[in-house]
């Protein structure tokens, strides 16, 4: 048999996690901590069923439904990102500027093809996103870690690795990070918009969970202080619409819209029409802004329980992040604490949660002492359950 492609090669490790990650969810008895999936309960289940019902016949929304679109998205879609979702950020748009996609995970994929040559520089912050390090690495770009502290991205860092490497892209997920949880500062915000500008690098701009909020006031993207069109926009309906309906959009100056539709063309085509319709529908109906607050008010419970239940049972010394929202909090244990062979133990007690070396890129032996714990979709008594669990293991090992 032939050989794989050797980029095959060069993502397989990052590839063996995100397998991981969705096998802890499969079984029933384990209270996984691992994945990051929102709640059940945030899903618009039977709104979705109505719109379904009403718009997919053949005299209204169906024959557009089940007919091949146009590569850059339904018209009505991208009207909401610009109205509902960019516009409240401070972002100005006009329909040239917004591409759907299928998943937030596709616009990683079309960017990367758009603009990564074997061996050119991503710069990605310490912990990063594991699958958009997948990505990269199947492009094979060579990932570098930029050093993180509480206010995101250290830009000293940044810039030494900007001259020293002089690297294409800049990945960064500034609110709400995963894994730890972290919101990058106003400061830095504004300092990473200006690296992009000044160097000619694009900033990969990656904004899954920032409507997720739950305290805390609301910052601008580094997109709103983009001076030069550097700064490339990237969102999700995952979490405030489906996950299952792989959707998601790119926000960027036009003449990079019409690249990336081209790539999108070789690529897919377009994202899945019948799910772009009802998603659209969702928010023409205006069934959008009360589901976000349903959704927030779940997610911020789920929080609450997660931080107290770390705060009370887990030893003193063990350092957590408390996050503003998203779904994500980061431990740190002392370093004696190994996580990774701390799972097993975990897994034997029926809890899960990712050893936090997994989200590292580089020296991932010297973070065996993190975890990233999602709270996201657990019940608050089945995490008050496993958080129990896990306190008991990691007791037991210290």
């Amino acid at each position: 048999m032939p050989d794989f492609a050797r980029r095959i090669s060069k993502m397989q490790a990052s590839a063996d996690v995100i397998r991981q990650l969705f096998e802890s969810m499969t079984d029933p008895q384990t209270i996984s901590f691992g994945g990051g999936a929102p709640a059940r309960e945030a899903l618009p289940v039977e709104a979705i069923q109505q719109i379904a019902s009403e718009v997919l016949t053949r005299d209204k929304r169906g024959i557009q439904a089940l007919q091949y679109g146009n590569p850059i998205g339904v018209p009505d879609l991208r009207k909401a990102v610009i109205e509902r979702l960019l516009q409240p950020k401070g972002l100005r748009a006009g329909m040239e500027n917004v591409l759907i996609v299928s998943g937030g995970i596709e616009s990683m994929n079309l960017v990367s093809q758009l603009y990564l040559e074997p061996g050119d520089v991503v710069l990605v912050e310490a912990p990063t996103f594991v699958q958009a390090v997948q990505i990269f690495q199947l492009f094979e770009a060579r990932c570098v870690a930029c050093q993180t502290d509480d206010d995101g991205l250290v830009i000293d860092d940044v810039e030494a690795k900007i001259k020293a490497l002089s690297p294409k892209m800049i990945y960064v997920i500034p609110t709400f990070q995963n894994p730890s949880g972290r919101t990058t500062s106003l400061e830095r915000r504004k300092a990473l918009a200006a690296l992009g500008s000044r160097y000619d690098i694009i900033i990969l701009e990656d904004d899954p969970y920032s409507e997720m909020r739950y305290s805390g006031e609301a910052l601008p993207p580094i997109k709103y202080f983009d001076k030069t069109g550097n700064t490339l926009f990237v969102n999700s309906f995952s979490k405030i619409f489906s996950p299952g309906s792989r959707l998601g959009y790119i926000f960027a100056d036009e003449h990079i819209i019409r690249k990336v539709y081209d790539v999108k063309t070789a690529t897919n085509s377009h994202a899945s029409v019948i799910a772009q319709i009802i998603c659209a529908e969702f928010f023409n109906r205006g069934l959008y802004e009360p589901h976000l607050k349903k959704i927030r008010e779940i997610h911020r419970e789920r929080r609450d329980v997660m931080m107290n239940c770390i705060q009370s049972m887990f030893p003193p010394e063990i350092k957590s992040i408390y996050p503003d929202g998203g779904l994500f909090t980061w431990a740190q244990f002392p370093a004696r604490v190994n996580t990774t062979t701390l799972l097993q133990d975990a897994l034997a007690e029926k809890v899960a949660y990712v050893p936090g070396k997994e989200f590292f890129v580089e020296d991932k032996d010297r973070h065996n002492n993190c975890m990233r714990i999602s709270f996201g979709g657990v019940t608050p008594d089945n995490i008050r359950i496993g958080m129990e669990r896990l306190a008991t293991v990691i007791k037991a090992r210290m």
